[in-house]
């Protein structure tokens, strides 16, 4: 995504100045597949076509993936239902198509490699990474949330790195690639790390520094723009928004409206934090891709280690804190409802009911039920 917000220090920090209200957003990136076989189906851009100009809907580098942009909601509940309009409108789209639509982090059993959409950016980027890129078969939740103060936004932005795992363990929901299990909880991670940039965002000092590194990714011909910063979270220029990037793709709008919702809550907790006068401090990269290789190894299984006083704790028991705590920021966001049914995803690991579908029939049946709950306003065990 080319940006044409000017890139110099000053710019970025206006991008992010300003007092408007705590806005969210929600992006992701849908699978299409074959009505029939139910692999991958490299015709987005036959679908976009069809769709005659929704600008609701873009294209990706993989040819067989659709993003949903959402409108900016004032309300976790806005966005779902906007998202959840979107995802019915793709489908009744795709339907005649013969093709049908699903949620999830990677495909279950779809060949490692997969054809590429063409145009300048993509084929450059083909023609850098070559079998590398088309691996890119991967599909994720992004959360944007407006921070009111460009100050206020890269504090928030350098505290937000360290809570990233938990966040992805929460959305970990893709253990199946190339027909079997992984024995990850989500693969996806890995898959994005044969990328550079990707991973635990670094983190910045100043705008100047932001500002220095968008202009060394230009003059070396690194990274053309922001959009190639492809980091598990990151600060958006166009938008002028924080956002998360780290979860898998969801099954249901419901999980990606807890998902949502807890960024949103803890976007909002540590801005008043930064508000209160505390410095909400940047914690070491590498200490946060400890707790992120657990997330993708056991998910909400796993464990967590605080990174400041090197406690170790089981990931479900600091999840459930972080919920506890994140509760009074929901209520006064109006997503208290979207932050409860978090609870779920931790006491019903979207990996552990992937799993069981799979061991059940294989990973064919894996894409059927990320399918039949493409449209579930409300989850349940099979879907």
């Amino acid at each position: 995504m080319a940006t044409t917000v000017k890139l110099d220090a000053a710019s970025l920090r206006a991008s992010f100045e300003g007092d408007g209200p705590m806005t969210v957003g929600m992006e992701e990136e849908l699978m299409l597949l074959d009505g029939e076989t139910l692999d991958l189906a490299p015709r987005a851009r036959e679908v976009l076509d069809h769709l005659a100009g929704d600008v609701r809907f873009k294209e990706e580098l993989p040819a067989a993936q659709l993003e949903i942009v959402g409108p900016i909601a004032g309300t976790v509940a806005e966005a779902a239902a906007a998202l959840h309009a979107a995802r019915a409108d793709l489908t009744a789209a795709t339907a005649p198509l013969g093709l049908r639509v699903a949620g999830g982090g990677i495909h279950p059993f779809a060949a490692a490699e997969g054809p590429l959409n063409g145009g300048e950016r993509y084929d450059a980027m083909t023609a850098e990474f070559g079998t590398i890129a088309r691996r890119q078969l991967v599909f994720g939740l992004h959360v944007h949330v407006a921070v009111a103060g460009a100050d206020r936004s890269l504090a928030v932005y350098n505290a937000m790195r360290e809570h990233l795992p938990a966040l992805a363990a929460l959305g970990s929901a893709s253990p199946f690639y190339e027909g079997r299990d992984t024995g990850l909880a989500s693969v996806r991670p890995k898959v994005c790390d044969l990328l550079p940039r990707q991973g635990v965002p670094p983190a910045v000092p100043s705008w100047e520094a932001l500002a220095e590194a968008f202009a060394w990714g230009r003059e070396t011909e690194t990274f053309a723009d922001p959009g190639q910063w492809w980091f598990e979270a990151r600060l958006h220029p166009l938008h002028g928004t924080i956002e998360v990037r780290v979860p898998d793709a969801q099954s249901t709008v419901a999980d990606s409206a807890a998902l949502a919702a807890v960024v949103h809550a803890l976007v909002a907790t540590l801005a008043e934090r930064h508000g209160a006068g505390e410095d909400l401090g940047a914690a070491a990269s590498w200490k946060i891709g400890e707790n992120r290789w657990s997330a993708c190894r056991h998910g909400v299984e796993g464990r967590w280690i605080d990174v400041h006083t090197g406690a170790v704790r089981p990931m479900r028991d600091q999840l459930h804190a972080l919920l506890d705590g994140l509760a009074p920021a929901a209520g006064r966001l109006g997503c208290a409802a979207e932050l409860a049914s978090a609870r779920d995803l931790i006491e019903r690991p979207r990996a552990a009911l992937v799993r069981e579908v799979g061991r059940d029939g294989g990973a064919r049946a894996v894409a059927g039920w990320l399918a039949d709950r493409h449209l579930g306003l409300s989850d349940t065990d099979r879907g």
